[in-house]
């Protein structure tokens, strides 16, 4: 696959968009982020399951740039957030693990924009917070998206669309809450909107989950956000039009991370880290289809600034992804890096990507990965506990219990895109294996990461998912904090390879 793409070493000129289109020359672009909440990257029509129900997405990928092989920074809410809101890795913002604020010197994006004369907006989930309280600045209107009988966090979007100024360009951070556990969909659901709920008969079980209809209907339930979710941006796409601002404006649609089942959310496999990513943007993206080049969340802050304008910023650690919007072949990064932290459970795992391999290191090996206390708290989970303890399970599904769990992982990605064949120690792929075990490493100390001795520690119970910690004594050290690498903004490896 690689040797089918080109390599772009150097980033286009700032002033430039794909076409050597000066941006000092014509209307800003426009920009929204669609994030979904807990959604699994091959849980999209355009993305080939039949049953979910995403019509407006797909629309938006048939005209637009559909990314292959687009990876998050951390398969848990906040970090992910803070990353893709900073640009930079989630040890580096300062909030490397859940419910944390971020580092209060860092530039924001919409604190950027701002700067750049952009109207912002954040409606819907919001889940990031600063340090010293200063966030709430960065936005002209900040709310939650939900009204009553819609808790979706969609609520708002179409109104803020129809009534943003005129004069000004625009960044809307439209989050929702969809697919979070609680499923509000099945209680809120407006068939008239959004169709009928989804048929449990039409829901792809993945393998490591059981077939039963008490996760069918899970998987249903879960399903019906995503639909929710894909109605409300098809109603702000109709707006855009209406407007006559779609041709100008610059759409992602992606998730924080994957579902929130089993051997998913807080993996760092691909169940967990890889997200859909759409790109809708006709004014300037020249070579549209499905790219197979690898992009990071960390890539989308400089992607954004660079679109409107703006002068480098220093503190990103991400590449712009504007040449792969001029030609779709194009390569901006040779690897892909995330880490998982404390997500409710004590944790610490580091992975690097290429476009054909994944190797991960786990170094609390010790302790199951079974996933989030909501997960843990979910019938699909409990329906595997109850077939783990009657010895019935297959080996993918029992990985969710596997204790303890290798140190080491890696993955030829083609060839198990499941990733349940462990290649690690293989002699026929040691070569590779030390390659990406030695670019992981120089990653880690280019961008000041450690592994605590103290490390934040279970506050929930590992069978129930039960709180068994009220207060914040469960924390330890995070990862990063004794080489203050919120200060640090060395991206580490991007291009080069280990090799001499």
């Amino acid at each position: 696959m690689m040797s089918r793409l080109r390599l772009f070493s150097c980033l286009l000129p700032t002033c430039c968009l794909p076409g050597g289109i000066d941006v000092m020359a014509q209307d800003k672009p426009n920009i929204i982020l669609f994030i979904a909440d807990d959604v699994s990257w091959n849980d999209y029509g355009c993305y080939g399951n039949p049953g979910v129900r995403t019509p407006h997405i797909d629309a938006l990928a048939e005209k637009g740039l559909k990314f292959n092989q687009a990876y998050l920074t951390a398969s848990s809410c906040s970090p992910s957030r803070a990353s893709l809101i900073t640009g930079r890795y989630p040890h580096n913002t300062g909030a490397p693990e859940l419910h944390q604020p971020i580092a209060s010197h860092l530039p924001w994006l919409p604190q950027l924009l701002k700067q750049e004369g952009y109207y912002t907006v954040l409606s819907g989930k919001n889940h990031m917070s600063r340090v010293d309280g200063s966030h709430e600045a960065f936005w002209d209107r900040l709310d939650d998206g939900r009204i009553e009988g819609n808790s979706g966090g969609a609520a708002n979007w179409e109104e803020i669309t129809r009534q943003r100024p005129r004069d000004q360009p625009f960044f809307f951070w439209f989050s929702a809450w969809d697919a979070h556990r609680g499923w509000d969909a099945d209680r809120e659901w407006v068939p008239d909107h959004y169709g009928p709920m989804t048929d449990p008969a039409d829901v792809i079980v993945p393998p490591f989950l059981l077939d039963t209809p008490g996760t069918r209907q899970d998987l249903a339930s879960y399903y019906n956000e995503i639909t929710r979710f894909d109605y409300f941006i098809g109603r702000t796409v109709e707006v855009l039009k209406e407007q006559d601002a779609l041709e100008n404006t610059l759409i992602f649609v992606l998730s924080d991370n994957g579902r929130p089942f089993p051997r998913a959310k807080t993996r760092l496999h691909d169940s967990g880290m890889k997200t859909a990513l759409v790109v809708h943007w006709p004014k300037g993206i020249l070579d549209s289809g499905t790219t197979e080049s690898l992009a990071s969340a960390v890539d989308l802050a400089p992607t954004v600034l660079k679109a409107a304008g703006g002068p480098p910023n220093p503190t990103f650690q991400g590449i712009s992804l504007l040449p792969i919007f001029k030609d779709r072949q194009a390569v901006i990064r040779r690897y892909a890096f995330s880490e998982h932290n404390w997500h409710d459970y004590e944790s610490f795992g580091r992975s690097v990507r290429t476009q054909d391999w994944l190797y991960l290191e786990n170094h609390r090996p010790q302790q199951a990965w079974q996933g989030p206390a909501d997960s843990v708290r979910s019938v699909s989970h409990q329906e595997l506990l109850a077939a783990h303890q009657a010895g019935t399970l297959n080996n993918a599904q029992a990985d969710v219990f596997l204790a303890p769990r290798p140190a080491v992982e890696l993955y030829q990605l083609d060839n198990d895109p499941d990733q349940v064949k462990n290649l690690a120690g293989h002699p026929e792929h040691q070569c590779i294996q030390r390659e990406l075990e030695q670019i992981l490493q120089r990653w880690m100390k280019a961008t000041g990461d450690s592994i605590p001795d103290q490390i934040s520690l279970d506050r929930f119970d590992r069978k129930t998912g039960m709180r068994l910690i009220e207060d914040e004594s469960f924390r330890g050290e995070t990862p990063g904090e004794s080489n203050e690498a919120s200060t640090i903004n060395h991206p580490g490896p991007q291009i080069t390879s280990a090799r001499p």
